[in-house]
Formats: C-alpha cells, sequence, structure tokens
C-alpha cells in the first residue's frame, strides 16, 4: 500500500458582530446568541502519516501554542480516530497565523481545521452532520470554524443558522498576551451578579445590516455583552479602542473575549489610514486587516 499524501487545511478567524450572553446555565455555561463572520485571517493545519499523534507549530506566537493533547487539534484527531475505531497515529503541523487567546477562535480554527484533514487523510468520508457534531463536542465555536461564512450561533454558540452577508472590511489589533474565555465569563457574571439577563436574541436590525452590506449600519448595530468583562480585565483596551475610533474607523470592538479588538472600516483605504494610525498609537502590540465573510474549513490542493 502507498502512503497517503499529507493533507493541508485553511481555516478562517472569525469576529462576532453580535454577542448576546445570557444568564450562567446549571451546566456552566451561558446560552448565546453569536453570529459570527468569518475573515481572511487563516491558519494551515497540515496532516501526515506518522507512528502516533504529534504536534507542532510555526508563526508568530507559536510560543504560546500547546502541543500536547491539550491542543484542540490535538483532540479532534483522537475524537475522530476514536468514533471510527482507528489510531489517531499521525502528525499535525499548524502555520499559525491567527492571533492566539485573542478572541478569534484561533485554537477553534485548528481543531476544525484538523478533524477535516484527519478525516480527508484516513479516507474515512465522515458525513458533514458527523462532523460538525465532533466538532460541538471540542468547543463552542468549533462548529463555525468548519461552516465559515455567517451564522448564527445559539445554545452555547455551537448551534448554527446561516446568515446573509455582504462583505465588510476590518482592521484587528492584536494586544500583548491572552485573555482566558473561562475568565471573562467569570467576570461576566461577577458584573451581572443582582440583575435581570434578558434571554440572549442578535437583532433584526443588525442581521439586516449584515445582509445589507453596508457598514454604516452595521457599524450602528455591532455589540458584544462579554466587552465590559473584557475591560474590567484588561481596562488598557479603552485605549486602543478609542484610537481607532478616533483614527476613523465606523465601530470598534472587543472580539469575543477579547484582548484582540476589532474594527469595522467603510473599505480598503480605511483599513491602512486605521491601521497605521492603531500601530503609531502604541496601544497595541501589531494590527492586521481582513475581510469577511470567506469561507470555512477547506481542504487546500495537493
Amino acid at each position: 500500500m502507498t502512503t497517503p499524501s499529507p493533507v493541508t487545511v485553511r481555516v478562517p478567524a472569525k469576529v462576532n458582530v453580535r454577542l448576546a450572553v445570557g444568564a450562567a446555565r446549571p451546566d456552566g455555561f451561558h446560552d448565546l446568541a453569536n453570529v459570527f463572520l468569518a475573515v481572511s485571517l487563516f491558519d494551515e493545519v497540515t496532516a501526515t502519516p506518522a507512528d502516533a499523534l504529534t504536534v507542532t507549530c510555526t508563526g508568530p506566537d507559536a510560543d504560546q501554542v500547546p502541543l500536547d493533547r491539550t491542543n484542540l487539534a490535538a483532540r479532534a484527531a483522537e475524537v475522530l480516530a476514536a468514533r471510527h475505531g482507528i489510531e489517531p497515529a499521525v502528525h499535525l503541523h499548524i502555520a499559525k497565523n491567527i492571533p492566539v487567546a485573542g478572541g478569534m477562535a484561533g485554537g477553534s480554527a485548528d481543531g476544525a481545521a484538523a478533524l477535516l484533514a484527519c478525516d480527508t487523510l484516513w479516507g474515512l468520508a465522515t458525513p458533514r452532520e458527523e462532523l460538525l457534531a465532533l466538532c460541538a463536542e471540542l468547543g463552542s465555536d468549533v462548529p463555525f470554524s468548519l461552516a465559515g461564512g455567517a451564522a448564527l450561533g445559539t445554545g452555547r454558540g455551537e448551534l448554527l443558522t446561516p446568515v446573509d452577508a455582504g462583505t465588510f472590511h476590518w482592521v484587528f489589533a492584536v494586544a500583548d498576551g491572552g485573555l482566558s474565555t473561562p475568565a471573562v465569563f467569570r467576570e461576566f457574571d461577577r458584573l451581572t451578579e443582582g440583575t435581570p439577563i434578558p434571554e440572549p436574541e442578535a437583532s433584526p436590525d443588525l442581521l439586516a445590516a449584515l445582509a445589507s452590506g453596508d457598514p454604516h449600519a452595521l457599524a450602528a448595530t455591532l455589540a458584544n455583552d462579554l466587552q465590559p468583562a473584557a475591560l474590567s480585565l484588561r481596562p488598557s483596551l479603552r485605549a486602543t479602542l478609542d484610537a481607532g475610533l478616533g483614527a476613523g474607523a465606523l465601530a470598534a470592538l472587543v472580539s469575543g473575549s477579547g484582548p484582540t479588538t476589532a474594527f469595522l472600516v467603510a473599505d480598503e483605504e480605511a483599513a491602512a489610514k486605521v491601521a497605521a494610525a492603531l500601530e503609531a498609537s502604541a496601544t497595541c502590540r501589531t494590527t492586521r486587516t481582513a475581510t469577511g465573510p470567506t469561507p470555512g474549513a477547506t481542504v487546500l490542493p495537493a
């Protein structure tokens, strides 16, 4: 038998254009209304036949990526192999380009990419719905990383309904260090203790603005219920948000649980201007520009 050729999957980061958070559930999770948009910052995960499961990583902040079984890519290989009764004998290499621990689902993206790469490498042809169910086992954001595009995530974010979206331009300001998603949710619980929390929902105005492709309409409807908690844990992010708005961004918000901040801009020219101003402001480590939506995890040609 010939050894299968390596399989590389490209997978996008995400930004939450609306993150509505409900009260904590008995299982510790929160019900969400999470409007995801996949954006053109990508990781690539390559699966190669090996004697045992191993993970390597290169790229910006690669030293922050765990290479043991806590890595979602490794867990994805294990979960898929267990489902099919085979050994997870694969080497996974992550070419990291999505900010690490930045609220852009970089770890979730790698999990989704590894799942698709291993399924292709091993010739399993797992049905799409089953792959999405395995994604949900791995984490709340993993199904969207597989699906891409634009979607409303309900439940804890894993139940996806595709939504229409025009093309939007973004600037992302990458902060020094990361923020723990569980820590941000705990801070949300602390800040909202004793106050009624409505059922999370995505506003019709936001969904209409997203479908219209009008950045000015979308700017008026962006919101993130986790932003006060992220700012409480990392007050310096306020200066980053102010710098981007001062440079002409139409709207600014913390991306997911942070600490990456996202700036919606009118077009490519505005993106370059805002990115330059943010770099000069010394309120962030670096900036990235991107557009969205973009497809989810995709097997690249050999």
